[in-house]
């Protein structure tokens, strides 16, 4: 059955009650199209093409059609220009060879110049929606011509059509800006409004042109002034605002004239305030001039008053009842906090309570704020509130909130008793979701403050009892009570202003029990089998418990897993060495201080101050902070030392100190005794030796400048100085290492022929997109063959068109090729990237000879 009209045809699909009947139909149909086609039956092609452009909304191939389109635009009758037109848009895109023919049409059946501006608003639409970049080349000038008609309806379609062309063809942007600046003096509110979207357009385009459109600020400040002191108009009024959409337009655009330039600003300062100042805030068309009022205020060169106004503003939108201005609000005010922190500090208690909102967007961004507001006056109110809140966090926000609070407890710590109290509370709350390098900057921390250690592990004691399954207090807890077992069992546990005894059985028992508990696993009974093998070794301990620890120790020599079967075996033939035990499982000397991305803590230095400069370092160790003893440098550890302290329960590897500038005489210890019976004849050297290995037990050796910063010693380190350039090195060309998601790093190789060997290397960070990266961790390893050192990175936070900046020192056999594995963490916009990459793109023979 043929259908002869369009409406006939969906009363006819329509009554299909199976899917299968409707395709048949509509196949049926398409067929007695096509032959209608072949005919050349002009009366009917009108019918056809409608219920052929029907067939195509359904889904079903309709590419046919495309040529009659094209022959009903030549139709004088202007029905059928209208279908032809809807047809080519629909049936048509850019590319499409049928687009030739068009151009051609447009150009030779004069649509663009009909007498009847309907027509032309047809033919410039099609043009706006299908244009192709050849297409905007032939047609430009006509789009020009149409530009300056006396017809405001064709106005505002060449405007559209102009904005096509730039978008296609960027390189004749100024073909059109004579027209595009007479457009801006048109009173007719359309044209306006598309004239502004070319000129924005252009302006982003073209540097130069962005220049040009300066002098239109004034105009354009008069324009959105008569827009706010109007009053009604029944033509433009939206919710009792005039033309809402024409006051963003304007204000995005003086946004882009005002950035960098202070006349301009000044010129636009007035009317920005009226702005904010005038507009209804209780209708949501209101907030969104106010929201793009906001972002132009903090885009220009604007007055202090303006911009403390315009975040005072999104401090009201936290206080929407909308959840979307809620999250826009906090999304804005994530970029602009280190602007001016102080006037966001204002809007720090309904920043807290957007932590308690049931969107969990909000509550992300709220978060993520509120780390950004932390400083050395309001430290503990807020990480008390982020404490509170972590206690009912989802799980997908603790690993990065107890990371963020104990960086900010490093950071702007008031004394050390509140850090570690800071520490412990995260460690019973989401002991979870801890990150290694958070705990091992916590043990660094009780080892360098011994006035605190029976404090700490009184409390540890007290949390394990309680509670062990929080993996990260357990390890905490053991390392802690394996180390200072004695202090807690000679002062017994402080709690309440009372003591209470503490016995050698109670912490073995407590410590024991860890391995029979169901939360344990291969890392707690490693550290378990070192703490107790301590507490043996300890003049606190009874015979009965070292009897009891040494029955332990044996079960363990034949226990399946290999690491702990090794502990086992080594542990337990130091019972037979008597008198040297002791000697051998001493307390553990403090770990050595790293440098890290927020730099070296001290109690009067915080944790940003110490930056890696643009600066090369070639020649010079990176300088690290030196374990005090009564205000004196402690003596250099050794390489045979930091073997045995690996061995015997160290979890953090022990490099050495740089050497003196006068040699020092070795003071005799237990450890030294020890080194002789393996036949070590000194325990001191003239060279540093290499750092001892990473506890990661992997192809490569680790080194990173993002582990969390520590507390140094009450002398406080100076922060590590560029060295300066020797007259032999060279600089080699830059590598990309790493180029994904907006972030790319590249590195720079620098070798001296004086130190063969040695490369240092200088890694890049820039931002390719419009948001900053945040949270930035960089992180290298390098054979085992080889050794690294690094610098602190200049800024964990990379700004677009901002450079941040790293030193590395690789030290590798001569003739060998530097290899790196880079693992790199960041946030962009709020999502969270990590990535590892092998990198080997340096040329062969960079450390000298031939590889």
């Amino acid at each position: 059955m043929v259908y002869h009209n369009l409406k006939a045809l969906i009363k006819g699909i329509r009554a299909c009650k199976t899917v299968a009947d409707e395709r048949a139909l509509i196949q049926q149909e398409s067929a007695a199209i096509r032959a209608s086609f072949r005919e050349e039956d002009s009366f009917q092609r009108h019918n056809n093409i409608a219920k052929l452009l029907y067939i195509h909304m359904l889904g079903s191939p309709a590419h046919f059609g495309q040529i009659e389109c094209l022959k009903l635009v030549a139709s004088p009758r202007f029905s059928d220009k209208r279908l032809g037109y809807l047809g080519i848009m629909l049936l048509l895109d850019e590319n499409q060879e049928v687009l030739t023919l068009v151009t051609n049409s447009l150009k030779n059946n004069s649509d663009m110049n009909h007498s009847n501006m309907y027509a032309v608003g047809l033919a410039l639409c099609t043009f706006a929606n299908i244009a192709s970049e050849e297409m905007s080349r032939d047609l430009a000038n006509e789009i020009e011509k149409l530009l300056g008609s006396s017809n405001t309806y064709i106005r505002k379609k060449a405007a559209l059509c102009a904005l096509r062309v730039i978008k296609k063809v960027p390189d004749i942007t100024d073909h059109f800006t004579s027209k595009a600046k007479n457009l801006l003096t048109d009173r007719n509110h359309g044209v306006l409004l598309t004239a502004i979207t070319l000129v924005t357009e252009m302006c982003q385009v073209d540097p130069a042109i962005l220049e040009e459109f300066r002098s239109a600020v004034p105009l354009l400040v008069r324009n959105l002034k008569s827009l706010v002191t109007t009053g009604y108009s029944p033509e433009h009024d939206v919710s009792g605002i005039t033309d809402p959409f024409l006051q963003v337009k304007i204000l995005r655009l003086l946004r882009l004239l005002g950035k960098g330039d202070e006349q301009a600003s000044e010129t636009m300062n007035d009317i920005l305030a009226q702005v904010a100042t005038n507009t209804d805030s209780t209708k949501n068309v209101g907030n969104s001039i106010l929201y793009e009022t906001v972002l132009t205020v903090l885009e220009i060169e604007a007055d202090t008053g303006l911009r403390v106004m315009a975040i005072n503003i999104l401090g009201k939108f936290l206080s929407n009842r909308d959840n979307n201005i809620r999250y826009v609000a906090l999304n804005t005010l994530n970029k602009v906090v280190a602007m001016d922190t102080n006037a966001v500090q204002r809007h720090r208690n309904i920043i807290l309570d957007c932590l308690r909102d049931g969107d969990i967007s909000i509550r992300r961004r709220a978060l993520e704020l509120s780390y950004a507001l932390i400083d050395e006056q309001n430290v503990r109110i807020l990480i008390r509130e982020l404490l509170a809140f972590l206690e009912v966090a989802d799980d997908e926000f603790k690993l990065g909130m107890t990371t963020q609070i104990c960086l900010a407890a490093e950071r702007f710590a008031p004394n050390k008793r509140w850090h570690i109290d800071t520490v412990l509370r995260v460690l019973k709350l989401a002991g979870n979701f801890v990150r290694e390098e958070i705990l091992s900057a916590f043990i660094r921390l009780v080892a360098h403050t011994p006035e605190l250690q029976a404090y700490t592990a009184s409390k540890l004691y007290l949390a394990l009892k309680s509670d062990i399954s929080q993996e990260s207090l357990t390890l905490a807890a053991t390392w802690v009570l394996g180390e200072y077992s004695d202090i807690l069992i000679e002062g017994g546990i402080v709690d309440d202003d009372r003591t209470i005894p503490v016995s050698d059985k109670d912490v073995v028992d407590l410590i024991i029990s860890i391995l029979d508990s169901p939360y344990a696993n291969y890392l707690t009974r490693q550290f378990v089998l070192s703490a107790i093998t301590k507490i043996s070794a300890r003049p606190t301990t009874s015979t009965a418990e070292q009897d009891r620890i040494a029955e332990i120790l044996a079960k363990y020599t034949t226990s399946p897993e290999l690491e702990l079967q090794q502990r086992a075996v080594e542990f337990a033939s130091l019972f037979s060495l008597g008198d040297l035990r002791e000697g051998v499982l001493e307390r553990m000397p403090p770990p050595e201080l790293k440098a890290t991305v927020m730099g070296v803590v001290s109690e009067n230095k915080p944790v940003g101050s110490t930056k890696a400069k643009d600066a090369d370092l070639l020649g010079d160790e990176i300088p690290s902070a030196v374990p005090t003893t009564n205000g004196q440098p402690a003596a250099a550890v050794q390489s045979s030392q930091d073997l045995l302290a690996e061995i015997f329960g160290s979890s953090t590897p022990i490099s050495s100190a740089p050497p003196a500038t006068s040699p020092q005489q070795p003071q005799r210890t237990a450890v030294n005794d020890i080194l002789d019976l393996f036949g070590s004849t000194s325990t001191s050297s003239t060279t540093s030796p290499p750092p001892a290995p990473s506890v990661t037990q992997s192809l490569f050796e680790t080194s990173s400048a993002t582990s969390p910063p520590v507390y140094s010693p009450p002398q406080a380190q100076s922060p590590p100085q560029a060295a300066p350039v020797p007259a032999t090195a060279s600089r080699l060309a830059s590598y990309t290492a790493f180029d994904k998601n907006d972030l790319k790093i590249t590195l720079t190789p620098q070798t001296s022929a004086a130190k063969p060997g040695v490369v240092m290397i200088l890694a890049r960070f820039q931002v390719a997109g419009g948001a900053p990266a945040s949270g930035v961790s960089f992180q290298a390893a390098v054979p085992k063959s080889q050794q690294l050192q690094m610098l602190p990175m200049s800024n964990s936070t990379i700004n677009p068109g901002a450079v941040e900046t790293q030193q590395m020192r690789v030290v590798a056999p001569v003739g060998s090729n530097v290899r790196l594995r880079l693992r790199i963490a960041y946030s962009i916009a709020g999502q969270n990237f990590q990535d590892q990459v092998d990198f080997n793109g340096f040329p062969p023979g960079l450390t000298g000879g031939s590889s």
